[in-house]
């Protein structure tokens, strides 16, 4: 999709969803999306649940505003890097989600084979270091996933998600949150009984498959 106006349309409607199932508190997190050769990005200060299409900067690839008088999100470079490294990636959703940003700020990882839903989605969500939100110490230690995964938790920080369209990136925010309230509730319950080896590399032959 190369029309401005739609795209904002795009990520006005999904920062509303997200506000509506308590995805997006306040004004934290940002969402963005491939505008050419260039980045439409949600603008510093903005709420995701609450944009109008003034809230927004178009940013080329090194984060430089091209186009609008709004100041990009703080986290643009971290938008930049992920794009760079996958070709694949249209849209970028980062939210403080509560059940996925209570397992960041524990420092745990979603990588055990407790549903395998999840498994066949995600593989696992791993746990980037923390990095100083809006730092080049941030991207660094969060981009050195993205190859290999499409989600990421950020340690005492929040997620974030890139997928092909806003679509299916906001399917995978919801269903990770929702995983991540499966684990949590799990703990409570004495634990998870987890996958087996076998069990999990059977759903990867499936996901190959399909």
């Amino acid at each position: 999709m190369n029309n401005l106006a739609e795209l904002k349309k795009e990520i006005i409607k999904y920062g509303q969803l997200a506000e509506a199932k308590n995805l997006t508190p306040g004004v934290s997190g940002n969402i963005s999306a491939r505008y050419g050769e260039n980045i439409l990005i949600t603008s510093s200060g903005s709420a995701n649940g609450y944009l109008s299409e003034d809230d927004f900067a178009v940013i080329d690839l090194n984060g430089n505003v091209v186009e609008g008088t709004k100041k990009p999100s703080s986290e643009k470079l971290l938008h930049c890097e992920f794009y760079r490294q996958r070709p694949d990636v249209n849209y970028i959703i980062h939210m403080h989600s509560p059940y996925l940003s209570s397992f960041a700020s524990a420092g745990i990882a979603l990588d055990e084979p407790v549903m395998a839903e999840n498994v066949f989605y995600f593989g696992q969500i791993p746990l980037a270091e923390y990095g100083l939100p809006s730092s080049t110490d941030l991207v660094e230690k969060t981009a050195k996933y993205f190859k290999e995964y499409s989600a990421v938790l950020m340690a005492n920080h929040g997620f974030i998600v890139g997928d092909k369209t806003i679509h299916d990136a906001f399917l995978k925010l919801t269903l990770a949150e929702s995983y991540a309230q499966v684990v949590l509730n799990t703990k409570i319950l004495g634990g998870a009984k987890l996958l087996s080896k076998e069990q999990t590399e059977e759903i990867f032959k499936l996901r190959q498959k399909l």
